[in-house]
């Protein structure tokens, strides 16, 4: 079994290693090699990954056998909002990501949210969607100079 914890700001380097590992060992048939690089090099060079991983209530999951070692996170920020779902490809598909949406909504219900909301990436949509999320609209956004299709979900939480 996986250690679900508070992120801690001791954490970021590890945290911007998973982002990057999550990308580009899982999005290869799902986006392009341009797409990919623009993707996974976003959490090293612009601030606004690091300022959300500081602001926003984030959770990781660690080896069982190294809680030292992180394989997934996520946050909410704002409270709402679940951002930043990521898992290291080496540790996909063992229940990381479903334990810390999991997680992530039992905090938001006890802070008072009626609701989540996020923009799921292909990666996220179909674990999203196992755990009652609904797509609100599907939408191409511009990053890192590139277009990327994303889908707004919500996922009632009353």
């Amino acid at each position: 079994m996986t250690e679900i914890r508070r992120l801690l700001a001791s954490d970021l380097d590890q945290l911007i290693e998973v982002y990057r590992d999550a990308v580009i060992s899982q999005a290869t048939g799902l986006y392009s090699n341009a797409q990919i690089e623009a993707w996974a090099s976003h959490a090293s060079r612009e601030p606004d990954v690091r300022r959300a991983l500081q602001q926003g209530f984030g959770l990781v999951s660690c080896q069982s056998a190294n809680p030292a070692i992180i394989e997934a996170f996520a946050l909410l920020d704002p409270a709402d909002r679940l951002s930043l779902l990521y898992c290291r490809g080496r540790a996909s598909r063992q229940g990381h990501g479903r334990r810390l949406v999991l997680a992530l909504e039992t905090e938001a219900r006890r802070r008072g949210e009626r609701s989540l909301r996020t923009e799921a990436s292909q990666l996220s949509r179909p674990l999203l969607e196992r755990l009652g999320w609904w797509i609100e609209a599907e939408e191409e956004v511009p990053f890192g100079g590139l277009l990327f299709r994303r889908w707004r979900m919500i996922r009632n939480l009353m």
